[in-house]
């Protein structure tokens, strides 16, 4: 496979943790999940016989998928479900094959599947913007009382503490936190509308199913059919865009303060520069700085697949996929690199102070 970048930019750039959670074997687990809790879910209210239910979830365990087959079907078919659905059913075999899928679609077990895997992904990112939020509190116990200039549109304006501005830092941390909540309510939901958006398959006792699938997954039933009501994604979007925003905001105040000019501030484990060594470049400081900008570009894209044309989208659905990652991966490492910077920092004020 090609390489998008360089790989001596991975620790850099890329959260392997993040990539863990929301990568191939992540999504083929949360696919084969929904799969045999549907099928518990069919048979409990009397679409499929309980002996196919059972036939599935008993052979799921042993189900491997061939991923070359998966990646060939998926260009031809846009989307991986159609040949992975194929295999299941063929790994089942006999009669119990038939009731594989009963009354799903693509989206259904993709949307899906991104729900399960976000909800590792929340508690990752809630773990990790605690821990900064504990960093920050411990900067003000530290360093708190030290006077520092403060300065308004980058110029001199009068004397501050060192708490005063890391309080702004905690302020937008602490706000990201508290939106988490909502993001969650809003992405941990399930999808079974069919292949139109109406349940067709299930009619009036469509709620019965959706409830059971969702207990069965850990997921809350949406008031409205998701295929192409794309809100949800476009606020998570939102919301990742502010936790990096917020970060972003901590690296840039850190890049200027450790400034030789300005020394207002001593980092650990600055980083080198070919043509001058004296230099200490304050480098993670620098690419949260980049990562917020990338966010923030990335947001206005996914307001663009907010434009789903009639009952369901393929082009306005693939722009997620592309998107949604890189600004979940660029969330993860600047969560990483903010730990890592306030982890660092030996001293706030001038020296001496």
């Amino acid at each position: 496979m090609t390489e998008l970048s360089p790989t001596f930019l991975n620790d850099l750039l890329l959260d392997p943790d993040v990539a863990a959670l929301i990568g191939t074997e992540a999504d083929l687990k949360a696919m084969l999940a929904f799969e045999v809790a549907l099928g518990e879910a069919a048979a409990k209210n009397g679409f499929i016989r309980q002996d196919h239910a059972r036939d599935l979830a008993e052979k799921a365990t042993a189900f491997k998928p061939d991923r070359l087959s998966l990646q060939t079907a998926t260009l031809k078919d846009g989307v991986v479900i159609p040949d992975y659905v194929r295999q299941l059913r063929e790994h089942v075999g006999g009669e119990a094959s038939k009731s594989v899928h009963f009354g799903a679609t693509s989206q259904d077990v993709i949307d899906t599947a991104l729900a399960l895997k976000l909800r590792d992904v929340f508690d990752l990112f809630e773990a990790r913007l605690t821990a900064v939020a504990a960093l920050l509190e411990g900067l003000i116990g530290n360093f708190g009382s030290i006077e520092i200039p403060g300065r308004t549109r980058m110029q001199s304006a009068i004397a501050i503490t060192a708490a005063d501005r890391i309080r702004v830092w905690l302020a937008g941390v602490a706000q990201a936190l508290s939106g988490l909540d909502a993001v969650r309510r809003e992405n941990l939901i399930l999808s079974l509308a069919g292949a139109a958006g109406t349940a067709e398959k299930y009619g009036d006792r469509i709620s019965a199913v959706r409830d059971d699938l969702a207990s069965a997954l850990g997921l809350e039933v949406p008031a409205y059919v998701p295929h192409a009501a794309r809100s949800r994604i476009a606020d998570l979007g939102n919301w990742l865009s502010r936790v990096t925003g917020a970060l972003g905001k901590i690296g840039q105040d850190v890049a200027l303060m450790a400034q030789n000019e300005m020394g207002e501030i001593a980092l650990s484990g600055g980083g080198a520069s070919s043509a001058m060594p004296h230099k200490q470049n304050p480098v993670r400081a620098e690419v949260l700085v980049s990562l917020a900008r990338f966010n923030a570009t990335q947001v206005s894209a996914l307001h663009q697949s907010l434009v789903h044309e009639q009952e369901r989208s393929g082009a306005a659905w693939t722009l997620e996929w592309i998107v949604l990652p890189q600004m979940l991966n660029a969330t993860g490492v600047s969560l990483q690199h903010a730990r890592n910077l306030l982890s660092g920092v030996k001293r706030i004020g001038k020296a001496g102070n």
